[in-house]
């Protein structure tokens, strides 16, 4: 059976550079379009690029944590 493309190296690659692109060209555009910032903050250049990384990273943190917390053992439901 085939693998999807997914799965192989060369799908995953192309994933990581085209999630490199859309980044890359989403900082650049910053440059060359107006901001109307409504907080101090928000006008550090690629400020909402590492507000979503943050946010990004906390997210994993806290599910990692959380499962941590609510994790039962394999045989939890077994008589």
């Amino acid at each position: 059976m085939k693998k999807h493309w997914l799965y192989t190296d060369e799908g995953r690659r192309g994933v990581w550079r085209t999630g490199i692109i859309v980044l890359v060209v989403t900082v650049i555009s910053e440059l060359f379009i107006t901001l109307h910032p409504h907080f101090s903050i928000e006008r550090v250049f690629a400020f909402y690029a590492l507000y979503g990384f943050l946010s990004c990273v906390a997210m994993v943190l806290f599910a990692r944590l959380l499962g941590y917390l609510i994790k039962r053992r394999d045989d939890y439901y077994d008589e």
